[in-house]
């Protein structure tokens, strides 16, 4: 058996580090050939050790260089451009793109370019520049491969699927984050140590941030719309606290198939890595005997209104749902520093959703403008924008 020689970008985040601890227990199947970071160079050089991949890359020059003084026997590259390079490595066959936020976007059109298959963790490359994604892939005959829970879920129960036309629609799923049954009025006063933690999942803090304003489940939405071919009209979102069915898809002629199964992130990665191959794996199976009773709630758009403005991005489409990514990639930032408060976050997403004019069919260059140009109106000072407390 010659196994799947994989790069992992971002192998340092919470996704990488499930991925490597998953592949690790299948060294028949599975290969690490380039490992990178953003800043993480400790945690970096205890996987380089471990694991002994050919490429390593650090997109901080500055962390790269105290990579150096760590580990000198070690080649590496640096800078931005050096996750593209390890994309496109000839010897890859599947690359797992784990990046946080838009710099994962880049990286995703290169290797898709370069005609490897992309397990895809970093939602932003389909949120803002699902149409080119998806197209790339296409022209260049390969697959783009979801890893987040609820649309590996999707992936699965369509796996049998012969048209399209078949998907009456598809529920997302969503744990509700830890302010489900919290008044509105209280958000002003939440803090970021509650907001970090979530019921269900140990994620990194910007997606658990994004988890509890459920703009996570709403930039889901959106790249459910690219990887299914969906309207908005054809996706809802449900609360099911419970997360063990991490998604559904309701045919025209009524049937609903569900996926069911622990909540453990190991485990759409491996189907993700594998397939069309299912692999016998050690992860506890569920007991439905143990399982409490499952419940499912409508969302609250009015508490939750991040979800909301999602769906008007999704609708106005174009270069909407780059700037709605980018003010709420700010704004959570800037919750995360403490420099604003949670129920902050929604207002200046929005205010900055008001202010741009749409572009519809854009081009790569029309996405990288509106995302810095989104991003720069936090620099303005503007009085009308909300940007401080």
């Amino acid at each position: 058996m010659i196994p799947k020689k994989i790069a992992i970008l971002g192998s340092t985040g919470s996704i990488g580090v499930q991925a490597l601890d998953i592949i690790s227990k299948y060294p028949q199947h599975f290969e690490i050939v380039a490992i990178s970071t953003n800043q993480n160079v400790n945690l970096l050089n205890e996987q380089a050790s471990r694991f002994n991949p050919s490429y390593v890359a650090i997109a901080d020059q500055e962390k790269a260089n105290q990579f150096r003084a760590i580990s000198a026997d070690l080649k590496i590259d640096a800078g931005y451009f050096s996750l593209i390079k390890l994309a496109q490595l000839p010897e890859i066959d599947i690359v797992l793109n784990a990046i946080v936020g838009i710099a994962g976007l880049m990286p995703t059109i290169a290797a898709l370019e370069a005609r490897k298959d992309v397990a895809l963790a970093n939602k932003e490359s389909l949120v803002v520049a699902g149409s080119i994604v998806m197209e790339t892939a296409k022209k260049f005959g390969c697959r783009v491969i979801p890893v987040d829970s609820e649309h590996s879920a999707i992936h699965q129960c369509l796996s049998s699927m012969k048209d399209i036309k078949e998907v009456s629609k598809i529920y997302l799923t969503a744990s509700g984050g830890p302010f489900r049954e919290l008044d509105k009025d209280a958000f002003k006063s939440v803090t970021l140590e509650q907001t970090l933690r979530h019921p269900r999942w140990n994620m990194g803090k910007k997606i658990t941030v994004d988890s509890a304003t459920l703009m996570n489940k709403g930039l889901e939405v959106i790249e459910a719309k690219w990887l299914f071919g969906l309207s908005a009209q054809q996706i809802e979102v449900l609360i099911h606290p419970q997360s063990v069915i991490h998604s559904m898809v309701e045919y025209v002629d009524g049937s609903i198939i569900a996926q069911i199964a622990v909540a453990d992130m190991r485990l759409p990665i491996l189907y993700a890595l594998s397939q069309p191959q299912r692999l016998t794996s050690e992860i506890p199976k569920l007991d439905f005997l143990k399982l409490p009773p499952l419940t499912f709630e409508k969302p609250d758009s009015s508490r939750f209104t991040c979800l909301k403005l999602a769906y008007d991005a999704l609708i106005l489409g174009g270069t909407m749902p780059t700037v709605l990514n980018a003010a709420n990639e700010v704004a959570v930032g800037k919750f995360i520093n403490r420099e604003i408060s949670f129920e902050k976050i929604p207002i200046m997403v929005e205010k900055v959703m008001k202010l741009h004019n749409t572009i519809q069919n854009p081009d790569i260059y029309d996405i990288l403008n509106a995302d810095s140009a989104s991003r720069m109106l936090f620099e303005t000072g503007k009085d009308d924008l909300p940007w401080k407390q």
